[in-house]
Order: structure tokens, then C-alpha cells, then sequence
């Protein structure tokens, strides 16, 4: 078989854009943790299939019938990507990671004292859901960003009987770093809890194995979005045991979710069916599964060693420069893994410049502010609580020129030391303040943007 080369790919590598000062350079993504661009596999089904395109699940047209096969494929594509047994486990697609978590969340029958154990280092969407329907404690951090093992088993024990269900993410989407999965999996399973993994920003990076049904270290539940795997085409699946779905009304009803309704009397379709309401995103089930079969043909001990080298270099130039500050450990650890997310400040420069300056003057798009990991990013600022409220305060009189954060570079299977090279220019100019152009900051957006530019009235799309 020929070997695929990660660069070429992924769509849009070459492109370039508009900079300050006139010119264009060639555009450089540092913001994969957010959403990464389309593989040229998933671009190439979906231009395959759009012919096809047609209503699933009952349609007797031939289109039809390839549309419902293409889409129940992805539900045996998802449960294969990550070694689940279809007998057991049932793949449910949703639109992101976000609304899995939310279906989950009003799918699980809590009881009145049941508790959902969290952590510090979560992603609102694996921590704003529990916290609506159930009481949420949440497992602390270490100085260096890491889950506390230490807490994580304190509170499994001064919780003992009541927690339900522990959630914890695959890989933090602030510091890429990732915990234990499998250890803190036994050490629920034997507090009597369930296990969930938030595996958005863990699925693009590294092979998962939810493991066998029964197994102390295996993932009761999964949940993981295509526009973090190269296919940005709103589709997320929801992995869970059947038993847990079978049970009760589905959470959201309609169209497809029943095989037999009267004025009196409804009777549920049978999983993943029962769900999903509506008329399904086939499209985007269609990218999903182009997706997971180049994962499968390049294999993640590729993916995983190109990444950790682009990491580890980037360290090790950040270290050449005084006044920059890491979030998470600031060095690479030998035996430890993380994914490609590094978050950072640059000393006496808010963050919401440097990322401006980057993206205006390097053609460079990261991300900055606090990821949606607000509770994460406060402690790794060492925010006092008096801070917060102060902060808090501001942001509802409608001020965000100084709200807290962080800037993040993330890296995808695409992304090139040179790449990092052309970042770290960038960043000299900023520390030296060598940088062209002159910023404001709009103090109700919170944006700082330069003077006298402007994108071009005709985008180049």
C-alpha cells in the first residue's frame, strides 16, 4: 500500500491570505483543537455520494437505499474506530461532542442523591450538562495542570454510593495533557460508578479502545465529533450500553424515533433509531466514515509520532525565550504523553494581541482566551476568587478588554516544523515589539484588531 503523506492530505494547506501591510503569506493553522480542515478523502466522498444523496430508512428509490446503507455504515464504522462490541454497545450520531454529552445527560435515570464526578481540567460540554441535571463535584488539579489522582480517590471515597457516573476528558484541549484514562476507569468501576471518556480532543491524536464490556479498565461511555477528525461536516457519536437506552422515553421525539403510534398508545423504534430524531445529517455521517478509514489505513502510531515530535519542538523553542509563560508542564516529559495543544502568555502583552498580531502580521491562526474551559484556566492563572468576581463584573457591563486568557497553538497531521519556525518569528517580533502595525482593542467584543485594515471587499472563495 502507498504511503499517504500527511501534509498533502488535508485540503487547504497551500493557501494563502491577506496580511497587514499589503501582500499575502502562506496561511498556517495552529488552531486544530477547535476544528480541523477537511481530509481530501472526506472532500472526495462527499463529492462521490452528493449524486446519491437521498431520504434513509424506508425510501425504496436506489438512492435511497444507498443513502441508508452509507449512513447505518457509520454507526458500524464508529463502534469499530474504537473496538466496541456491537452486541453490547450501541453508536447513537449526534451533531458534536457537545450534544452528545447533553443527550447523555437527560438520558441517565439519576436518582435524587446521585452524584456526577467531573474535574477541574473539563471542556464546558463534558461539565454544563451534568451540572443541569444532577449534583457535579468536580476532581482537582495538580500545579503542573495534571488530573489529582490523589482527589480523584479521596472523592471516590467520601462520595462511596453515590456516584453514579465519573466524566473525564480524553485529553485537555488547553494543555493536551492526558490523564490516566484506563486506572481512573477501574477506580470507578469499583466505587460502583460508570465511566466516561470526552474523547474530542483525544480521537484525532491517538487509538482508543473503550475495551470489552465487564473489563475494570474499559469506557462505559464515548463520545467524540468529526470536525475535530478531519470532517467538518456537524456530525458526533454517543457510544453507551444499549441497556441504558432501551430503557425510558428518548429525550427528543419525532419523526423516526417509533415503529407503531395511535392517539393512545406510542412504541419506540429499536436503537440507534429511537435517538435520533428527524431526518438524519447523511452527509455528514458519510465524511465521519471517509474519516475513520483513513485513520485506519494511516494508522495512529504515524499520526501519534509526527505529533509528538512537532510538540516536543515546540517546547523546546519555547524555552529559548525569556518572558514566555507555559501553561501545563513547560517542558516535554520522556514516557509521558500529550497531544499537540500548548497554551501560553507572553509577558506584559495581553493575550488577545499576541493572537491578533500573529494572525494580521504571520497569516498564523491560533486561538486565545479561556477554550471553554473557564474553572481550568483560572486555576492554571492562580485566579483569586476576588479576581473572578472582578472579572465576572465586567464582562456583564459589557467590558471584555481585559478578561483573562491565554493564547493556544494545537497541532493537526498536517502541520510542519517549518511551520513552527515562521510561528516563533512571530513571536520574537512580538516580545521585541518589532511587530508593524498598530492594535485596538474594541472593549465590547473584546477583540483587538489593527488600524487601517481591511479584508478584501471580494474573498478569494
Amino acid at each position: 500500500m502507498k504511503e499517504i503523506n500527511l501534509r498533502t492530505a488535508v485540503v487547504g494547506t497551500g493557501i494563502s491570505v491577506p496580511v497587514l501591510g499589503g501582500g499575502r503569506k502562506r496561511y498556517i493553522n495552529f488552531d486544530n483543537a477547535a476544528s480541523t480542515p477537511p481530509l481530501k478523502v472526506v472532500w472526495n466522498a462527499l463529492e462521490k455520494f452528493k449524486d446519491y444523496y437521498s431520504s434513509v430508512h424506508r425510501g425504496t428509490g436506489y438512492k435511497s437505499v444507498v443513502s441508508t446503507r452509507a449512513y447505518d455504515d457509520a454507526h458500524l464504522n464508529a463502534l469499530k474506530f474504537v473496538g466496541a462490541d456491537s452486541s453490547y454497545l450501541a453508536s447513537i450520531l449526534v451533531k458534536n461532542t457537545t450534544d452528545a454529552v447533553n443527550k447523555l445527560a437527560r438520558r441517565i435515570e439519576f436518582q435524587r442523591d446521585d452524584i456526577v464526578l467531573s474535574s477541574i481540567m473539563e471542556h464546558h460540554s463534558n461539565d454544563l450538562p451534568w451540572r443541569k441535571a444532577v449534583r457535579t463535584e468536580h476532581i482537582e488539579i495538580t500545579d503542573s495542570g495534571h488530573l489529582d489522582l490523589d482527589d480523584y480517590r479521596q472523592k471516590l471515597l467520601k462520595y462511596s454510593g453515590k456516584i453514579k457516573l465519573v466524566a473525564v476528558s480524553g485529553a485537555s484541549n488547553v494543555t493536551g495533557l492526558i490523564p490516566p484514562l484506563n486506572e481512573m476507569a477501574v477506580m470507578a468501576h469499583q466505587a460502583g460508578a460508570l465511566f466516561l471518556v470526552d474523547a474530542a480532543q483525544l480521537a484525532p491524536h491517538r487509538k482508543i479502545k473503550i475495551g470489552k464490556p465487564g473489563e475494570p479498565e474499559s469506557f462505559d461511555f464515548l463520545v467524540f465529533s468529526g470536525h475535530k477528525m478531519y470532517a467538518p461536516f456537524g456530525t458526533g457519536v454517543l457510544i453507551g450500553p444499549k441497556e441504558i437506552f432501551y430503557h425510558g422515553d428518548p429525550d427528543s421525539v419525532g419523526g423516526g424515533t417509533v415503529n407503531y403510534v395511535t392517539l393512545d398508545e406510542i412504541q419506540w423504534a429499536h436503537l440507534p433509531d429511537k435517538e435520533e430524531p428527524g431526518s438524519p445529517n447523511v452527509p455528514g455521517a458519510v465524511a465521519l466514515s471517509a474519516a475513520i478509514e483513513f485513520f485506519n489505513q494511516v494508522g495512529f502510531s504515524k499520526i501519534a509520532e509526527h505529533e509528538r515530535e512537532l510538540t516536543k519542538y515546540a517546547l523546546e523553542k519555547f524555552s529559548k525565550f525569556d518572558g514566555i509563560k507555559l501553561y501545563g508542564p513547560d517542558h516535554w516529559i520522556k514516557g509521558e504523553d500529550r497531544v499537540g495543544a500548548i497554551s501560553f502568555n507572553i509577558d506584559g502583552v495581553y493575550h488577545a494581541l499576541t493572537a491578533a498580531i500573529l494572525s494580521y502580521e504571520g497569516a498564523i491562526a491560533v486561538r486565545n482566551g479561556c477554550f471553554c474551559a473557564h474553572p481550568y484556566i483560572q486555576r492554571l492563572l492562580s485566579m483569586s476568587e476576588e479576581d473572578a468576581i472582578r472579572h465576572r463584573d465586567e464582562i456583564n457591563r459589557g467590558i471584555r478588554s481585559n478578561v483573562p486568557g491565554m493564547v493556544r497553538i494545537s497541532f493537526g497531521i498536517y502541520n510542519t516544523k517549518s511551520e513552527i519556525d515562521r510561528f516563533f518569528q512571530i513571536i520574537e517580533k512580538i516580545i521585541t515589539g518589532r511587530y508593524k502595525g498598530k492594535y485596538q482593542m474594541d472593549s465590547r467584543l473584546g477583540e483587538v484588531l489593527p488600524d487601517n485594515f481591511r479584508f478584501p471587499s471580494n474573498p478569494a472563495f
